[in-house]
């Protein structure tokens, strides 16, 4: 291979590559290992058991805290083709199947959502009122 193909094909390689702020997750340091923080354990006979560090609640969310904990990085991007964050005309679709079908989809995952949208955490009221938290500018 000639130096002026290996160059192109090292250029090309370059420009194809991830940029930083394509790789890094949003939030701060302690925002991103809270999330990194398993979210259950192993407890055997005998051991004293318990949530992890970090990980316990300590009381209900509202629906702007579990969306800016674990919903913001898809609706506000637009990753995985995830309706934006007050975007009417992508919600449009997903209203007109009613509140029970998004809390469905919600709860049980739909496409490249996850269920729960990751927050295995979460109650099924702090859901609702994050999905809640996401429609209140389109009403």
């Amino acid at each position: 291979m000639t130096s002026l193909k290996k160059f192109l094909v090292v250029f090309v390689v370059g420009l194809t590559m991830p940029t930083l702020a394509e790789v890094v997750p949003p939030g701060t340091d302690a925002e991103i290992q809270l999330r990194l923080q398993p979210f259950g354990s192993l407890c055997r006979k005998g051991e004293a058991c318990g949530a992890p560090a970090g990980v316990a609640s300590s009381g209900p969310q509202s629906g702007e805290d579990v969306y800016n904990q674990f919903c913001f990085a898809c609706h506000a991007t637009g990753a995985s083709n995830a309706p934006l964050f007050a975007d009417a005309e992508a919600w449009e679709p997903r209203l007109a199947k009613g509140l029970p079908t998004l809390m469905s989809n919600t709860l049980d995952g739909l496409g490249l959502m996850p269920p729960r949208g990751t927050c295995m955490n979460c109650s099924e009221d702090e859901l609702r009122l994050a999905v809640e938290f996401m429609l209140d500018p389109l009403r």
